[in-house]
């Protein structure tokens, strides 16, 4: 017991002094300095192999990977995600959930601190079908997110296939392995037509993400032991999550990479706190899966029919729970706060007054992390127990109605 709580302490004193010295020393400007011109000549020059490859424009490759970017992009995993933990395969889901989050948050760091330009628009042709995608250009290029997301996740699910199946065959692993390097070469190169990346940022997303997938694999059987039955886990997960956010480097200019990189930081931990409270119930590794018996397709979508609009409730009701609460908490503890969209009454303001008017007693106030910061948005909050919530929803509150119902 004593060994976990060191591990852990020292795992969020290390993150604490890293926030502190980083802060100190400007680390994040530094390294920006250095990089970001590097990164923008690559960019610039080169447009002409976008410009060369958009000459083959065509209506079905427009269609082709515009659909295949809205396949690899994070709000498909995340509504493919409760799938699989329903269909019985609670470890790979709960892997592939964290995997995507450090994902998430690796590759959105390294966005905001080199904080290169997209390919210039014009002479570029860019291509935005969704509202996903029209977020996308507002954040910045280096490394490509989904080449980075679709390296890590197809990588280790070519991993958990062939070591759920125990296959010895060469010629099958080859196979994956030739599918998995098709499905990231046409994501990249889906990418560069479209007009979202230059070449440095394809590059970028496929090394970052061969790093991310090779830690992973190294250390995922660790997690996930720890989740389902280690010590102070969500305590320890809460207290990370927290720090993860203070973390998180500023960019050049606002972008949207922080509020996606909350929204998955809270799944991550909804996951973690539901299933470990959860895991002897409903998420241990004699569960019915889909396919067998035990769990028909019949089924299987009879969960869908309840869970779905299930998880949608939930995540509506925290975030309106999320809104009405954390004012007020904030406003106990002399928190100065501000909202940039979920509460109109707090647009432009610090909890309704001005910022001369705020008295500095609250004890949060006082303590070295927060002094230097001068409002904080409770966007931010909201946004973590929204999808903190649905999360929840996901691995505690849906299957407790799967067994009431008997799916």
């Amino acid at each position: 017991m004593e060994s976990i709580s060191l591990w852990q302490g020292l795992a969020l004193c290390g993150i604490v002094s890293w926030i502190v010295i980083s802060s100190s020393l400007n680390v994040t400007r530094k390294l920006r300095t250095l990089v970001q011109p590097w990164v923008s000549h690559h960019v610039i020059t080169g447009t002409p192999i976008i410009l060369q490859i958009q000459k083959y424009q065509h209506g079905f490759l427009d269609v082709l990977f515009s659909g295949l970017s809205c396949v690899v992009s994070v709000p498909f995993y995340t509504a493919f995600l409760p799938l699989l933990f329903w269909s019985g395969h609670g470890k790979l889901a709960r892997q592939m959930t964290l995997l995507m989050s450090l994902c998430d948050y690796s590759g959105n760091c390294i966005k905001d601190v080199v904080s290169a330009p997209r390919p210039r628009c014009p002479p570029v042709r860019r291509i935005t079908a969704t509202k996903e995608e029209q977020e996308n250009t507002l954040e910045y290029g280096l490394p490509s997110s989904h080449t980075l997301n679709t390296v890590c996740l197809s990588g280790y699910l070519l991993h958990y296939v062939l070591s759920y199946t125990q296959s010895e065959d060469a010629s099958l692993k080859f196979a994956g392995f030739a599918v998995v390097c098709l499905i990231v070469c046409l994501t990249g190169l889906g990418r560069i037509y479209l007009g979202m990346h230059s070449v440095i940022d394809i590059i970028a997303g496929i090394g970052v993400g061969f790093v991310i997938l090779a830690f992973w694999l190294s250390v995922h059987n660790h997690v996930d032991s720890f989740i389902v039955s280690g010590q102070n886990v969500t305590t320890f997960w809460a207290a990370l999550s927290l720090l993860l956010l203070f973390a998180y480097p500023t960019p050049e200019l606002p972008t949207p990479s922080f509020e996606f990189h909350t929204a998955f930081d809270g799944v991550a931990f909804g996951i973690v706190a539901g299933v470990q409270q959860t895991y002897h119930q409903f998420h241990h590794e004699s569960v019915p899966r889909i396919f067998t018996p035990q769990l028909t397709v019949s089924a299987f979508l009879g969960r869908m029919l309840v869970g779905i609009p299930t998880i949608l409730v939930v995540k509506y009701c925290s975030k309106a729970l999320a809104k009405w609460i954390l004012p007020i908490i904030s406003n106990t503890l002399g928190i100065p706060i501000r909202s940039t969209s979920y509460i109109p009454m707090l647009k432009g303001s610090v909890t309704g007054k001005k910022t001369g008017e705020i008295k500095q007693s609250g004890y949060i106030k006082k303590l070295p992390i927060f002094s230097s910061q001068g409002t904080f948005d409770v966007d931010t909050g909201i946004r973590f127990l929204q999808y903190s919530g649905l999360a929840w929803s996901v691995v505690d509150l849906v299957p407790s109605l799967f067994s009431y119902l008997s799916l």
